[in-house]
Formats: C-alpha cells, sequence, structure tokens
C-alpha cells in the first residue's frame, strides 16, 4: 500500500476514529493509532499535521457528510413537512451507522479543556449546517407553509435540538428505534405542537 495513497488516509481516519471514540482525545498516542493502521508515523505525518489534524479533519469530514447527507434527503421532497421527515430518517440512519462518529460530535461540543485539541474548529460548520436548515424554513415560511411570525433561526435550532436530543437518547439507549415512523411523529410534533387546538365556534 502506498503510504500516500488516500486508501492509506482512510485507513488511519478508521484507526483513529475508533481510538478517540472509546478511548478519548488526550488519552490517545500516535503510536496507538498508527499500530492499529498498520502504517508508519511518517505516513500519518505525510497526511496529517499532528493528532490535532487528525481529529480536526474526523470533526471537519464528519460535519460535512452530515451536511451532504442532509441535502441530498431534502432534495427528494418539495413540502416543507416531507422535507424534514426525509431528513430526520436520513440523519437517523446516518448516526445509526456511524456511532463512534456520534460519539465524537457529542464529547467535542462538552468537552473540559484538554480534553481535544485547543485549537479546534467546528462552529463555522456547525452552523453551516444549521443555515441550510434555516434556508428550508425561510422558504416554507415564504410559500405559506410555516407561520411567519415565528423567526427561521428559532425555528431552525427547534428542529436540531429536537433531533440531537432523540440521538443523544439512541446513544444511551441502543434499544431506542429511531426509524422513518419516529421521524415522523417528531416531524409532526415540531409543525403542530403539543397545545390543544381551538374549537371554531
Amino acid at each position: 500500500m502506498a503510504k500516500h495513497g488516500p486508501e492509506t488516509r482512510r485507513q488511519i481516519l478508521r484507526a483513529a476514529l475508533k481510538r478517540f471514540a472509546n478511548g478519548g482525545y488526550a488519552a490517545t498516542s500516535v503510536q496507538q493509532i498508527v499500530g492499529d493502521a498498520n502504517v508508519s508515523k511518517p505516513a500519518l505525518y505525510y497526511h496529517f499535521r499532528d493528532k490535532a489534524g487528525l481529529f480536526q479533519a474526523l470533526v471537519s469530514e464528519a460535519h460535512d457528510e452530515r451536511l451532504q447527507v442532509v441535502q441530498q434527503a431534502a432534495a427528494r421532497k418539495s413540502d416543507v413537512r416531507g422535507q424534514l421527515i426525509e431528513i430526520l430518517a436520513a440523519l437517523f440512519d446516518y448516526f445509526h451507522k456511524n456511532r463512534d462518529l456520534t460519539r465524537i460530535a457529542f464529547a467535542t461540543a462538552f468537552a473540559a479543556p484538554g480534553e481535544v485539541p485547543s485549537d479546534l474548529r467546528y462552529l463555522d460548520r456547525c452552523q453551516r449546517n444549521l443555515e441550510f436548515i434555516r434556508s428550508l424554513i425561510r422558504r416554507a415560511q415564504a410559500a405559506g407553509e410555516l407561520n411567519g411570525h415565528f423567526d427561521a433561526r428559532d425555528l431552525a435550532y427547534g428542529f436540531y435540538g429536537q433531533a440531537h436530543l432523540y440521538i443523544a437518547s439512541h446513544l444511551l439507549m441502543p434499544d431506542y428505534r429511531l426509524n422513518r415512523r419516529a421521524a415522523e411523529r417528531i416531524v409532526d410534533l415540531f409543525l403542530t405542537g403539543a397545545g390543544a387546538k381551538k374549537k371554531r365556534g
């Protein structure tokens, strides 16, 4: 295997992901990663400047993958309810298949100083991904599908926050099923709320 090839890079990322997800960033050494990946340290340093750069690459690529998943899901429907259901179902499927990445994402968000690289950058990608949801909501408001009196950013945070709460619950309770039916229930709750509807006199 060529140490400079893309497969070597993927192999290093896979080994690092497993180590970081199960042992944490601070407790993981470069030696452990190269040992698991069956590559040399020079091969790792060819692709990544150091352990922090490797962790940054994992976090960045995870956010990029999620954006792609969300964009492709939204493109399958034209109405906002259908788009949100497709997005949520796709995210559930993505996180189910990428549990280690999911654990790193939550650990990164709530990490204490020293548990992740000090110069880790991910908030810009978080905002970018959130902005995509906000753009869908703004279009739905303009089309009259959603109440235009609400701030589109607040609605985007509400939907995203609801989704991540369920995903975090799945990490804690793996038997809790997150599927399309769950996505439909969650989206309908988000769109209609739990308050009793007033009867028209």
